[in-house]
């Protein structure tokens, strides 16, 4: 088996969102999948997800519809630097990869792209 490349990697990647983004049939929930391979553990990738279920907890009067999973490392033969790296794939807005999302950067993802629908434009990274 050959070995897959970056824009391999990215293909798929944007395939399974958009296979994601149809388990939606209501267009209304939005998807926070934090990558947490060995170089995102070691960054701290626990502690962002565990910060994202708090935040989504703490904002249940408004009633968000948001699914927080984990996945392996997002983009593979990385050098970590970029990590925690998470991807937040909302209805109707474009999928967003963050990189260096640490806990204190997880309030600002929620209110601004989550609620605010705006992109958090300083932290987002592209897995090119």
């Amino acid at each position: 088996m050959a070995k897959l490349t970056r824009a391999d990697l990215k293909k798929i990647r944007d395939a399974k969102s958009k296979e994601i983004r149809r388990r939606d049939p209501e267009g209304k929930t939005t998807h926070v999948i934090i990558g947490l391979g060995t170089c995102g553990i070691k960054a701290g990738a626990r502690e962002t997800f565990d910060a994202f279920l708090d935040e989504v907890d703490a904002n249940e009067k408004l009633q968000l519809e948001v699914t927080v999973t984990q996945t392996g490392c997002m983009k593979g033969g990385c050098d970590g630097k970029n990590e925690p790296t998470i991807s937040v794939i909302a209805s109707g807005m474009e999928p967003t990869v963050y990189g260096n999302v640490k806990p204190d950067a997880v309030k600002r993802i929620v209110n601004e792209h989550i609620i605010g629908r705006k992109t958090v434009s300083d932290l987002v990274i592209d897995l090119k």
